[in-house]
């Protein structure tokens, strides 16, 4: 028992043998009135009468009673009101829709938690972008784990950014196992999950705050395509990147910078479509600058047209 409660029991036990306590005595313990276990005095207000507590309980028990009561009509209520509805759907077999639209992050992955339940072979994830949080990493590998305990592959897509992400690589760590394989590229499409090539995850809205969940096995099957198209072409985590050098020295990354700069990007798409923030995609994009002498951003364009550094590319 806590010293407050201790005192709140001296001084209703001193109270119940005097029939009556001083208002000023009780300050130390407000639970005697909170409880209503005291009430005014009503010859002298500076006094307090106390209550017996069955008839203090009561009064406190009465309006939850009320409310429980309430609450257990309502539930039969709505189980008449569904009843029908229920007989019908037990008739019926289940149907599965090819797209069910997700609003809001809770049901998004009230969702994937259960293809993740669900699931019993392959997860398939894009995950652009640079390093994650701390918080969607410890997700991903209590999920990984959880998968992985169950013998089911998985097999993620990041981009290259991530391989100078602390988080990203302690993740690599602690998931690596024969079932984990983690691989990079520079440029990856939208995220994307895909569970046992039968349902598929896509963000609906750039803020993903609305997701698809996909069904149909014509959609499923050519993200799965998609998929294994990026997978072919990407590179192991634990491998080093080949970039090709170009004769001015320009790295892979400034390279797919310029390429982007040339098909009319602005900044904030390029470090988007490059897992980077904009701050170090205005570095490298400097570099380049300098680099090829450049005084404008402008100039910057034709420089690299004359360059030939994208020449490869066509």
């Amino acid at each position: 028992m806590s010293s407050l409660c201790e005192e709140g029991a001296r001084l209703y036990a001193s109270a119940l043998s005097v029939g009556k306590i001083a208002r000023t005595e009780v300050e130390p313990a407000p639970c005697l009135l909170e409880f209503a276990l005291l009430h005014p005095d009503p010859d002298d207000a500076t006094w307090l009468r106390p209550v017996p507590p069955a008839a203090a309980l009561t009064q406190r028990l009465h309006p939850l009673e009320r409310e429980i009561q309430d609450r257990r009509r309502l539930s039969v209520e709505l189980t008449e009101t569904f009843e029908p509805f229920m007989a019908i759907s037990a008739q019926i077999p289940p149907t599965t829709h090819a797209i069910t639209v997700l609003e809001g992050i809770e049901r998004i992955n009230a969702s994937i938690e259960l293809a993740l339940a669900e699931c019993r072979s392959e997860v398939l994830t894009i995950q652009p972008g640079g390093g994650r949080s701390e918080d969607a990493l410890n997700i991903a590998v209590e999920r990984g784990n959880m998968l992985t305990e169950r013998g089911v592959g998985m097999r993620s897509l990041y981009q290259h950014t991530v391989r100078h992400s602390h988080g990203t690589l302690t993740y690599a760590a602690r998931m690596a196992s024969d079932k984990v394989e983690i691989r990079t590229l520079e440029e990856l499409i939208e995220r994307l999950m895909i569970f046992d090539h039968t349902v598929a995850f896509i963000p609906a809205t750039d803020d993903r705050q609305v997701a698809l969940e996909l069904r149909h096995p014509g959609l499923v099957e050519y993200l799965v395509k998609v998929f294994e198209q990026f997978w072919r072409r990407a590179v192991p985590l634990q491998e080093q990147v080949p970039y090709d050098p170009t004769p001015e020295g320009i790295s892979g990354v400034r390279h797919s910078i310029a390429k982007l700069l040339v098909e009319g990007h602005v900044d904030e798409a390029i470090a988007r479509r490059l897992g980077m923030n904009v701050r170090t995609c205005r570095a490298h994009i400097a570099k380049l600058s300098s680099a090829l002498g450049s005084g404008s951003r402008a100039q910057l364009g034709y420089l690299i047209a004359q360059s030939g550094i994208l020449d490869q590319d066509q």
